[in-house]
């Protein structure tokens, strides 16, 4: 079985200035224009004529992208093409009535499905969807950074920051900075680099106020998908939570004292928690050895 073909585009690279209507006509491109239309008769005559393949894997990719916090003039910047050709792929003209392409041309799919879904090729001017932007600020503040400090280590102003935070655009730059000092600090406790426990305090109070889910609610493939929710993972009663980060927070070096500040209870409720879940372990420790030896 034959596999149908297109002939090469040969391209030339020149200084040409005489570009009319159809192109340029000087000799170069003249002779490559004559080479390909005598390739395109060739394969007609064969019947391998075939100028347009699948969309299918293009498309796919760019809705990928997409989904990713591209747009669709980023991926018309990346892969070096006209927007309309990446509007028609994904959505079609609806202005026309028409509907997304049903083929496109082999280079133009090879040019899609070679860009990486990486943030890092959008110009830092460029705007993009700042839902991972957003989310990686506000799981920080829920653990306790403040969003002053935030903001200077990301080179915002505190009022601009203020709008970042909770902004649903942002400058490409903008997110690859978050992305980086959301890498640096998702696990690192802000007392541990000098923040005073009164501004962790009130970091944390923010965040539960606004609902802000912290880092372990976010994988690396849900925290830029804005249709992603966050995973609380099993409701756990209130007693045994407070229990859990109570001795979260004490592993860390910190005082009973210091904990209950953090978690805004007074420290009694604290070591009253932490017994009854250390009396609930326990308990259950001794019923899975009684299960065992039955």
């Amino acid at each position: 079985m034959t596999t149908a073909t297109r002939p090469p585009v040969t391209k030339v690279a020149h200084d040409c200035s005489n570009t009319q209507r159809r192109g340029c006509h000087c000799e170069k491109c003249l002779a490559a224009r004559r080479l390909y239309d005598t390739t395109r008769t060739r394969l007609v005559a064969y019947g391998r004529w075939q100028p347009y393949v699948n969309p299918e894997p293009a498309r796919s990719h760019a809705l990928f992208l997409i989904s990713r916090g591209f747009e669709t003039p980023h991926i018309a910047q990346a892969a070096n093409l006209r927007h309309g050709t990446i509007t028609n792929l994904v959505s079609g003209n609806t202005s026309r009535g028409r509907g997304p392409s049903k083929g496109i041309r082999a280079t133009t799919e090879q040019a899609i499905l070679a860009i990486p879904a990486n943030l890092d090729i959008i110009t830092g001017a460029v705007e993009i969807d700042g839902t991972g932007t957003r989310r990686r600020l506000q799981a920080l503040v829920a653990c306790g950074w403040p969003q002053a400090r935030l903001a200077a280590a990301v080179g915002k102003d505190k009022r601009n920051f203020f709008r970042t935070i909770r902004s649903d655009r942002v400058y490409a730059d903008t997110a690859r900075a978050v992305r980086r000092l959301y890498d640096q600090l998702w696990n690192v406790d802000p007392a541990s680099r000098g923040v005073h426990p009164r501004y962790i305090n009130q970091a944390l109070a923010i965040a539960k106020a606004n609902k802000w889910a912290r880092p372990a609610a976010w994988d690396d493939d849900s925290i830029d998908d804005p249709t992603a929710t966050p995973d609380y993972g099993r409701k756990t009663p209130r007693t045994t939570a407070l229990a859990e980060d109570g001795l979260e927070i004490e592993a860390q070096g910190h005082s009973r004292q210091e904990a209950a500040e953090r978690l805004h209870v007074t420290k009694d409720c604290l070591s009253q928690a932490i017994k009854r879940y250390r009396e609930a372990l326990d308990a259950e420790a001794g019923a899975d050895d009684e299960e065992a030896a039955a």
